[in-house]
């Protein structure tokens, strides 16, 4: 796979697009922690990633929300955790970072080669 090759940068743009999802997804669920009724949601992260190099990107489909189940339920039906749903937002976060950085230096080698071209 070529240095210049725009699949890895949109699989990467995919990857943040899905984490970015997943955290919104855990900042509802923290934010109705005292709602009664309210279920935890959720994505499968790593099945949701395989289903979009199978279809066109996950800018052309919408990840499949799930209620989790098997979470303690309080007496009002709530499910939500706050230590599970702190556990899942920073880790999230560090994917976010993580692709992030991938992301920062796959433009610097562009940029680098670009300026070594130009010279």
């Amino acid at each position: 796979m070529s240095w210049s090759d725009t699949a890895v940068i949109e699989k990467l743009g995919e990857y943040l697009n899905l984490a970015a999802f997943r955290q919104t997804l855990i900042a509802s669920n923290m934010a109705n922690v005292d709602t009664p009724g309210y279920r935890t949601r959720d994505i499968d992260f790593q099945g949701e990633m395989s289903r979009a190099e199978d279809e066109l990107g996950l800018e052309a489909m919408q990840p499949r929300v799930f209620e989790v189940s098997g979470l303690i339920e309080r007496p009002d039906g709530n499910n939500v955790s706050l230590d599970r749903e702190t556990l899942l937002l920073a880790r999230t976060e560090l994917q976010f970072r993580l692709a992030v950085d991938i992301l920062r230096k796959k433009f610097q080698e562009i940029s680098s080669a670009i300026k070594e071209g130009n010279s």
